[in-house]
């Protein structure tokens, strides 16, 4: 196969894993990892199955959860919407959000900045759509490929959707065509390269979230993803990856037996999700200053 980053046919096996997170399908799947420029694709991603990997149970498919670990989060990406948009000129903003569901993101965007105006979500997802009008945003149930769109947009959020997508060099394209020349599109997406990355690497890493991740990134490598589009990384960080450690966690006790999770109670839904989520988190936070951790957000502007 070819790397699903950047076409280079120099890829070299990785890792297996498999669904500890839903066992949604019984396969187990191989990562392979491109000598080109790093990333890892998941070989035969279940293009056909996309009905059984993204179950009704799905994570991203509920409500948006009120706990302590859900508030931080959300404190950080409003942060973060804030250090991008107070850059941005204009009275108002408009704002896509691709793969958005019920357009969570885009109301802590709207709250970080009041001069968003205008929202728009792009998500296939049919249950999404009531959610996300009733909160005033637009939507579009299509493909980000193939959305019909009345861009151009100041603000375009690709948050943890890179990876689920079978070419990434695609999307990256249609959001460059789609942001005004003075707009920013922002990217959360895996890192490979961190310390978790390492240990479960052959345990089911939370990160690889098999088999819904088909494409995974260093900062190097999604950076030369961004340039091969015609993006400029305009900034980025690293930031928390507490979900990546839970999930991995979970699923080795599974696997020694101590607990379980299956398809009735997923990970996010088990008991010890919580706690484990926010004990990480602030493990996390504390080695933030000089460690790679497991999640990369990037600023990118049309080059």
């Amino acid at each position: 196969m070819n790397c699903a980053a950047c076409g280079s046919g120099d890829v070299v096996p990785w890792a297996h894993a498999r669904d500890v997170e839903y066992q949604s399908v019984p396969d187990t799947f191989a990562f392979v990892r491109c000598r080109a420029c790093g990333a890892l694709s998941l070989e035969h991603p279940p293009t056909d199955r996309l009905d059984r990997i993204y179950p009704e149970n799905y994570y991203s498919f509920a409500a948006a959860d009120d706990g302590a670990v859900q508030h931080v989060k959300d404190w950080l990406d409003r942060r973060w919407f804030r250090s991008v948009t107070r850059k941005l000129p204009g009275a108002a903003l408009s704002a896509l959000d691709v793969g958005g569901g019920s357009g969570h993101q885009l109301d802590a965007l709207r709250r970080a900045d009041r001069r968003v105006a205008r929202t728009v979500v792009v998500d296939l997802d049919r249950g999404a759509e009531a959610a996300a009008v009733a909160a005033g945003h637009e939507f579009v149930r299509a493909r980000i490929e193939d959305a019909d769109l009345r861009g151009p947009f100041d603000v375009i959020l690709v948050l943890n959707l890179i990876e689920h997508v079978a070419d990434p060099g695609a999307v990256l394209r249609r959001v460059r065509d789609l942001v005004s020349p003075t707009g920013m599109i922002l990217v959360k997406t895996p890192n490979i390269d961190s310390l978790d990355a390492r240990v479960f690497r052959h345990r089911n890493w939370g990160g690889y979230h098999c088999p819904r991740h088909w494409v995974l990134f260093t900062q190097e490598s999604f950076a030369s993803a961004a340039r091969r589009a015609g993006l400029r990384v305009r900034s980025w960080s690293y930031t928390q990856g507490a979900p990546f450690w839970t999930v991995s966690i979970l699923a080795w006790l599974d696997a020694i037996g101590a607990t379980r999770v299956n398809a009735q109670r997923p990970a996010w839904q088990h008991p010890l999700y919580a706690p484990l989520a926010a004990v990480f988190a602030a493990f996390d936070f504390l080695r933030r200053p000089v460690s790679r951790l497991s999640q990369m957000t990037f600023a990118l502007t049309q080059d």
